[in-house]
């Protein structure tokens, strides 16, 4: 064959020919293919009459529609008796062909006996062939029949599942009625929490922002507070910085008149040595100006005032 057919192949014409009202045959199905051995769509025809009663089942099924009107069934089931019908009469007319084909042979058998009397055996060769074939068709007709009978049988099956069917289906809807009973139930207590929820939220919302609006407040306060603070402790080393620099001044002044006044090496070693010491004296006080600015002030103004009195001391004593 030119080219190679399938199964699917074979079942969608034998399908194409029920349609068009003909009997599926080998002869047909290859003739509307355009292709295809006798063997191999014989036997694939025999699949598609082996599966027609599940299709035929299915179809059922799909037409079992619960709310399909009454008159929609009964033409479904008229259209299949039609069906079947059409199929009988199919059979029929092909082994009719037969007989009449097997009955013009026989004719023309017994007209030329006489001159063809050496093609006598192989002439009732062919007429047993016929009349098994008719024997076969008879057979085939019968098994049409049964078949036929099966797919009643099938088709009362179907109605009884389609009420079974119809019957869960009530019972589904009034289940269905229940459920959204209790949905809406449940919708309506899940809106009065979400109305709660948000009443809350804005609650709380509110105390939030009026703890935010507060603590803006102290921060501002706060920042203040740290803004004079920071500008007292300058102002603090700014004076620390002026009596260091006295006291250096002084220590200066102390070194030159030791020089010059030598009689008076005592006294100026006593300043000295307290001269010596003011450093560790300003350290500590910068220490605890940290932890009390005024108290440094007040300190570092006095330190300056005791060192001019040593000084007036020391010229009243050389004068």
């Amino acid at each position: 064959m030119a080219r190679g057919i399938t199964e699917s192949d074979v079942h969608t014409a034998a399908d194409e020919i029920v349609v068009a009202g003909e009997r599926p045959t080998v002869e047909r199905i290859r003739a509307h293919l355009g292709t295809g051995s006798p063997n191999t769509v014989t036997r694939w025809l025999d699949t598609w009459w082996r599966g027609l009663g599940n299709r035929l089942e299915a179809q059922q099924d799909r037409l079992a529609v619960p709310d399909a009107p009454e008159a929609v069934a009964t033409l479904a089931g008229e259209w299949w008796g039609l069906a079947l019908e059409h199929a009988r009469a199919a059979a029929l007319e092909g082994l009719a062909v037969d007989r009449a084909t097997l009955q013009a042979e026989r004719e023309a058998l017994q007209q030329h006996r006489a001159s063809f009397a050496t093609e006598a055996a192989a002439l009732r060769d062919q007429v047993d062939a016929a009349v098994h074939a008719e024997r076969l068709a008879a057979t085939q007709a019968g098994e049409l029949q049964r078949l036929a009978s099966q797919l009643e049988a099938q088709l009362k099956e179907l109605a009884r599942q389609r009420d079974a069917a119809l019957s869960r289906t009530t019972e589904a809807e009034s289940a269905r009625q229940a459920a959204d009973a209790r949905n809406q139930a449940l919708q309506d207590t899940a809106n009065t929490e979400r109305e709660a929820l948000a009443h809350h939220v804005r609650a709380v919302e509110d105390r939030a922002n009026s703890e935010i609006d507060r603590a803006r407040l102290e921060t501002k306060d706060l920042q203040f507070r740290l803004a004079a603070t920071t500008k007292e402790h300058a102002d603090a080393q700014r004076s620390l910085l002026q009596v260091a620099e006295q006291a250096k001044a002084a220590a200066a002044e102390a070194h030159r008149d030791a020089g010059i006044q030598r009689a008076r090496a005592d006294a100026l070693e006593k300043q000295l040595a307290k001269l010596q010491d003011l450093p560790a004296a300003l350290e500590a006080a910068i220490r605890q100006h940290s932890k009390d600015a005024p108290k440094v002030r007040n300190a570092a103004a006095k330190k300056p005032n005791r060192g001019s009195r040593s000084r007036d001391k020391d010229v009243a004593a050389k004068a």
